[in-house]
C-alpha cells in the first residue's frame, strides 16, 4: 500500500491459520467474515478480494466511513460483488463469531447478518468488465487479472502498473555493489 498517507497493516487470510473450516471457491470466501472477530470487535477493518488494485490513498476510504452501519460496501455493483470490498464497523459485527461463520446454514455472502449496510464512494470498487471504464481508486478484476489471455485488454494499465511497481528494483550494482557478496559474484561472472 505505497499510496497510503498513514501506516496501515495488510494481513492475508490463510484458512489453515484460522479457527474455521468452511471453504468456498477461495480460502477467503468465508474467512473474510472473521475480520471483526480477528480485530476483537474493535475499530474498523477493510476486506478486499485478492484480485484488486488500489490506486488511491486507502486512508481516504477509512476517513469516509459512516460508522453507523455494520458494514459498508459499493452498492452500485451487482449484489454478488458486494462482499468483495467490505469496510467493517467491527463493534457492530459481533454476530460474526467463528461458529456462526462455519455454520453452512448461514449464507453470509448475502450480508443478511448485517442489521445495516452502508455505502462507500463509487470510486472505491470499480468492477472491471462490468462497469464503464473510468478512473478509479480501486480496480476489481473480478473476471480475472490481465495476466491471462482471456482477460487481457480490458483496463490492463492499473494492474500492469501495480505489477511492475511490485517487482521494480534498482540495478544489481546499485543494491549489491558495495556489499560483502559483490566480489564473489563479480569473479563468477568473469570466469
Amino acid at each position: 500500500m505505497t499510496r497510503a498517507s498513514e501506516p496501515i497493516a495488510v494481513t492475508p487470510l490463510i484458512l489453515k491459520q484460522l479457527p474455521i473450516c468452511r471453504r468456498g471457491l477461495t480460502e477467503f470466501t468465508y474467512s473474510r467474515f472473521l475480520i471483526p472477530w480477528l480485530c476483537d470487535f474493535k475499530g474498523s477493518a477493510l476486506f478486499l478480494d485478492a484480485d484488486m488494485v488500489v490506486t488511491g490513498d486507502i486512508v481516504e476510504l477509512f476517513n469516509a466511513a459512516n460508522y453507523v452501519s455494520d458494514v459498508q460496501v459499493m452498492k452500485d455493483q451487482p449484489k454478488f460483488e458486494w462482499a468483495s470490498a467490505m469496510l467493517f464497523n467491527n463493534a457492530r459485527c459481533n454476530v460474526l463469531q467463528p461458529e456462526f461463520i462455519d455454520d453452512t446454514r448461514n449464507p453470509l455472502l448475502d450480508l443478511a447478518w448485517a442489521k445495516s449496510i452502508g455505502e462507500f464512494p463509487a470510486e472505491w470498487n470499480h468492477c472491471v468488465g462490468y462497469q464503464k471504464p473510468t478512473p478509479s481508486k480501486l480496480y476489481h478484476y473480478t473476471q480475472g487479472i490481465p495476466c491471462w489471455a482471456e482477460t487481457a485488454g480490458v483496463e490492463d494499465e492499473p494492474w500492469t502498473d501495480a505489477a511492475m511497481e511490485m517487482v521494480h528494483t534498482v540495478s544489481w550494482s546499485e543494491l549489491m555493489g558495495e556489499s560483502v557478496h559483490a566480489e564473489k559474484v563479480r569473479r563468477a561472472n568473469l570466469g
